[in-house]
């Protein structure tokens, strides 16, 4: 598919840069002009991904996680999150609101909040090689 721009980050699954993803998508989303609110919810999504890649994805260590954005025709912006981690051995019960691998003090609500705030996302996982989350959101165009 052909993209108007792009980048890509690399980085260890350390909590703090959770943080640095949540700016860096922020930043490089603001070029397409979005509203606040978009903005806010793809920051959201993006969190929510990247947390997920560092609890779930490397439970017992370091990992690296990968973040690739790019704009797309229509107003689009493309996010992927990719983990070389654990997997996911039931994406559908993943998906399931309330469910999480974590401990008590996870809610489960993660993949939840990532589908409410964009207009797609695709996971795909294999137990031992990891998880892509792949989110796109079709942004307003301003007039």
């Amino acid at each position: 598919m052909k993209f108007e721009n792009y980048m890509i980050l690399e980085f260890p699954s350390k909590s703090c840069n959770e943080a640095f993803a949540r700016s860096a998508v922020s930043c490089f989303a603001a070029q397409m002009d979005p509203t606040i609110e978009e903005l806010g919810d793809i920051r959201t999504a993006v969190s929510e991904a990247v947390t997920n890649a560092i609890v779930h994805g490397y439970p017992q260590g370091l990992g690296l996680i990968t973040l690739r954005c790019r704009i797309l025709k229509d107003h689009v912006l493309d996010i992927v999150v990719k983990d070389r981690g654990v997997g996911i051995a039931d994406i559908e019960k993943a998906r399931q609101p309330m469910y999480s691998t974590g401990g008590n003090d996870r809610s489960g609500m993660g993949i939840t909040i990532m589908e409410s705030f964009m207009t797609d996302v695709n996971i795909q996982s294999e137990p031992g090689k990891g998880t892509t989350v792949h989110m796109r959101r079709k942004l307003q165009r301003k007039k």
